[in-house]
Parts: C-alpha cells; structure tokens; sequence
C-alpha cells in the first residue's frame, strides 16, 4: 500500500487563490534527491501570488505551493549524500505546503544540531535573499546607510540584521508604532512609520538631506519609486520583490541625475546559475546565529490545516518577521 499524507493543492487558478487540503501518495526519493518529513515550511508572499496564477514561475496544475521547508530526512535517493535522520533546510519550486517533500540535493543544507528547525526554515530565502542584496548586489560597505522597507516582515528583519553586523547605518520603514518598535529591537537605527511619517522627507532629514546609500525593496510600486527619491549620489537600489503588489516603472532620469544603479535579486536562480554561492552562504549563517548575531524573527506560526488562514495574514500585512506552518 502506497504510504498517503496531508498536502494543499491548487487545481485550478482563480482570483482568491483557491486551494484544497487533500490526502495524497508520499512522495519517493529518487536520485541524488530525498524525502523529508516536513516540520517547518515557509509561508511567503510569493505564495499567495503563485496559487492565483500571477507569479512569474507558473507550476503546473495541479500542484502544492510553498517554496522552503525544514524537517528529517525519511528517505534518501541512492546517489544522495545525505542520510536518514539527517535535519535538513530546502528551496524548492514548490511543493512545500504538505506532512512529506521530495527535496533536491542543490538548494538544501544540513541543520546544525544546536539549530532549532523552526528558526532553520527561516534560512532558505529570507537570510540569503537579505544577504545577496547587500553583499553580492549592492556590494554593502561599511559606514554606509542603507534604507530597508518593510523592516517586521522576514527579509526585511533579515536585513537589518545583517547590515548591522557589517558596519551600516540603518533606517528601517514599517507601518505603524508595534512593527517600526520591532525594526528597532532588531538593530535599526531609526524606523519611520510609513503610514504616519512620508518616507521621502523623513530620509532626507534624517541623513540630513544626503541620502541613502543602499536601498532594500521588497514592497515594489510606489515606494520603489519614491526610494529613487532617497538615494544618495552613486546609491544602489536593490530589488527584492512585490510584495506590495504592484511592479513599479522607474523614471530612468532619476538613476542617471544621481549616478545610481538599480538591480534585482532572484535568489532562486542562484542554485541553478551560481551553485557555488550557497554552500559558504549558509555556513556563514549558521555561524552568525551561533554567535547570536542574527536571529530569525518568527512570532506567527500556523499549523498546516490553516495554510489559507496564514497566507491571508500574511497578505493583509498582519504578520510580523517570518510566518511558518507546522505539522
């Protein structure tokens, strides 16, 4: 008898992301891959654009969402390096909203045994996403100030973290008194109140009318239009996502008029066109959360019969640092 599980599935597109929990065959390893009981998936805003069809990595139906899981391995393929029993931390296509997951060999790293797993989840996306954009793309330097938005959600509060530990000053945006109280708990500098305080002017007093050096985005429209505004000569505008739902259209003159660059970052595609970046990412952060350096930000957990419950939180912008589902 085919062994079953617990996974969410999206059969079909639809505007509120419709999706169904169902029982479904286990997966089974193959290759260089392994199964995984899953103990801690990642609930991420690009989840609640792909079930409705609007993300830019369409799977096909139908099919699982979630992206990053933590938990043991089950089942190893018979060219998988890893173990049975070993604890072990993935990105995935999708896939991860379910009790098992097949999880391939390039994109997963062993958990430390003195890493809690909850806090490990945290770990595939947000702290390389955070990590990546300073380091990689807007190569960070130290006494430099970077702006970070949405400085309570996960790759915001990874990024505060990090451009701490290098040696930046740090504003954080966030709305409202609880969540701007959280960014200062986490290391910033200050925090402006999005929806008292106006970004702009706030930055511009704050820096005394120089500017940012680096800016973090993971929001998109308005406000990566308006930290064009905040950029100091020869500042770096790091794209980082949509979370605010809206693609901006950036007025070219402005990156021109300041001598200023903006890019992207797709961490997902770093384990396909630059596998060698992950292995000595990861034990830099395992090492960082060691010395309690860095420390995940996780206050919303769910457990995976509410997945549709989370991922509304999480749209509606009511959760804070990372939000987690567990078995």
């Amino acid at each position: 008898m085919v062994d079953m599980m617990r996974a969410w599935l999206v059969e079909r597109i639809t505007e509120d992301g419709e999706m169904a929990l169902a029982e479904r065959p286990r997966p089974v390893a193959a290759g260089d891959g392994c199964v995984i009981r899953v103990e801690a998936a990642g609930v991420n805003f690009l989840d609640t654009l792909m079930i409705r069809g609007r993300y830019q990595v369409k799977p096909p139906l139908p099919f699982t969402p979630g992206i990053e899981v933590a938990g043991t391995v089950v089942e190893a393929g018979p060219q998988s390096s890893n173990r049975v029993g070993d604890r072990l931390c993935a990105l995935l296509d999708h896939g991860g909203f379910a009790d098992y997951v097949q999880v391939p060999s390039v994109g997963s790293e062993r958990i430390p045994a003195d890493f809690p797993i909850r806090e490990a989840v945290a770990l595939p996306i947000i702290y390389p996403t955070a990590h990546l954009a300073l380091r990689h793309r807007a190569n960070l330097r130290t006494g430099e100030t970077v702006l970070i938005h949405a400085g309570a959600g996960g790759v915001g509060s990874a990024a505060i973290q990090l451009a701490k530990h290098w040696g930046a000053r740090v504003i954080a945006t966030a709305g409202g008194p609880e969540k701007t109280a959280l960014c200062v708990e986490m290391g910033a500098d200050q925090a402006i109140d999005y929806s008292a305080q106006p970004i702009v002017e706030t930055v511009r007093e704050i820096t005394g009318g120089t500017g940012v050096d680096v800016v973090v985005d993971p929001v998109g429209g308005k406000i990566a239009t308006e930290s064009l505004r905040c950029l100091a000569w020869g500042g770096r505008l790091v794209i980082v996502g949509f979370a605010g739902g809206a693609i901006a259209d950036l007025p070219s003159n402005r990156l021109l008029l300041k001598n200023a660059a903006a890019m992207g970052v797709f961490w997902g595609e770093y384990r396909r066109h630059h596998p060698d970046v992950i292995p000595p990412m990861f034990a830099e952060l395992f090492e960082l959360r060691r010395q309690g350096i860095i420390k995940p930000l996780i206050r919303d957990i769910f457990p995976l019969a509410d997945a549709r419950q989370a991922l509304h939180a999480l749209a509606g912008r009511r959760t804070v640092g990372k939000v987690i589902l567990v078995p």
